[in-house]
């Protein structure tokens, strides 16, 4: 080798190992504090990401993705995140709101006629039920921040992927009301995939197709997908529950989806169809922290991202009482700061016990990945140990 390409073999091999230490450094304490979970058997495995809003400071990986296979937790695992689509979801909404294309004020029925003429249920006793007319239709805000009145699911749904949009729209239009929209919050996924149907409707294209093209690509996000291809299949982590001894874990499915996971035959669920990364979810992540930039492009306004991680459900979450609240798509902080674009902490969590959380407090992410329908023994602390040494060693 000349000594022009041994110096330019030199100084390339010192960029990579210095932007691997910047980047992807593994963090001792993170890793130390989430080992004691795996070896009592209350963690099958983590991946775990923190970052500011420039930059990955540390993704870590403990455990197994498979326990029986002896298979080791890797940084590339993908995980069904379930309803971390949802902040997603309520993205993908404000892109359309600040291309003026709709408004989170407007009726949904002005989008989907099947829900004109909906009623709610006022009373009911034995087989007898009593509806009326709502006082007001429910509008996009209300399908977004789960105020609508919609159930979680529709009498038509046993599974989340059972329906294309189009017919899971018709059986939520045709289901009464639980309450007048505006005056109680109960969460609902169905008001979720009811916003990916007017997302459908508005934009002129498949709901799946209008994320890949507005965020997941423009983001670099390739392994957000609602169909896992052959190799995706590899890196998916397996699913664990308590077993009936409660004192170790076994292997379990994702009882939500309808199996095999790559077939193009399941219907899209903005409200918790999504598999990811931990990477994937750090840029969508980091792109709401910038308020609403990622690399010098905007995709979203800094006004909707405030407003998806504004609560927008005053007092109704919990009574008032506690500091939690919700936004559009967003869970979110009762706290406000009216200096920053997020205005206290907000994320969301999955089914299976995922979670991404944005702190511009703190200027942190923390991104918490696992598969896990319940933990055994202590397993639940897991990731608040996590956090702990994520903020511990990286908070301001």
């Amino acid at each position: 080798m000349s000594c022009l390409r041994r110096s330019w073999f030199c100084l390339l091999t010192a960029v990579l190992a210095l932007n691997s230490q910047l980047v992807r450094a593994a963090e001792p304490a993170i890793r130390a504090a989430l080992q004691p979970f795996v070896e009592s058997h209350s963690l099958a495995g983590a991946v775990t990401l923190v970052s500011t809003k420039e930059k990955t400071l540390t993704i870590d990986a403990v455990g197994f993705a498979d326990i029986a296979a002896k298979k080791a937790m890797t940084t590339d695992c993908l995980f069904w995140i379930a309803s971390m689509s949802k902040p997603i979801t309520g993205a993908a909404v404000m892109i359309l709101v600040d291309e003026g294309k709709l408004s989170i004020e407007d009726p949904v029925e002005k989008y989907l006629p099947e829900f004109a003429g909906q009623m709610v249920n006022v009373a009911q006793s034995g087989d007898l039920v009593v509806l009326k007319k709502p006082a007001r239709p429910i509008t996009i805000k209300d399908v977004l921040a789960h105020t609508s009145g919609l159930p979680h699911l529709s009498r038509a749904e046993k599974q989340i992927d059972m329906l294309s949009l189009k017919e899971a729209g018709i059986s939520y239009g045709l289901t009464p009301l639980m309450f007048e929209p505006g005056t109680k919050y109960q969460y609902s996924n169905a008001g979720i995939n009811t916003a990916g149907r007017i997302i459908e409707v508005v934009s002129g294209m498949p709901y799946e197709r209008f994320l890949d093209e507005r965020i997941f690509k423009v983001l670099g996000m390739k392994d957000t997908t609602f169909w896992l291809n052959d190799e995706q299949l590899t890196r998916l982590a397996k699913s664990y529950k308590p077993n009936a001894a409660k004192n170790d874990l076994e292997e379990t499915t994702v009882n939500q989806l309808t199996y095999p996971l790559n077939n193009l035959k399941r219907g899209p669920s903005p409200a918790g169809g999504y598999f990811s990364t931990a990477s994937d979810l750090a840029l969508f992540c980091r792109m709401a922290m910038n308020g609403g930039v990622h690399d010098g492009k905007r995709i979203i306004s800094e006004a909707s991202v405030r407003a998806m991680t504004s609560t927008q459900t005053g007092d109704l979450l919990n009574q008032g009482k506690g500091e939690n609240g919700y936004g559009l798509g967003w869970s979110t902080s009762r706290k406000a700061n009216n200096e920053s674009v997020i205005p206290g902490p907000a994320g969301h969590g999955g089914a299976y016990s995922t979670n991404m959380n944005i702190d511009p407090q703190r200027g942190l992410i923390t991104i918490w990945m696992v598969q896990h329908a319940g933990y055994p023994g202590d397993g639940g602390k897991a990731q608040g140990a996590f956090n702990k040494a994520a903020f511990d060693k990286f908070a301001k």
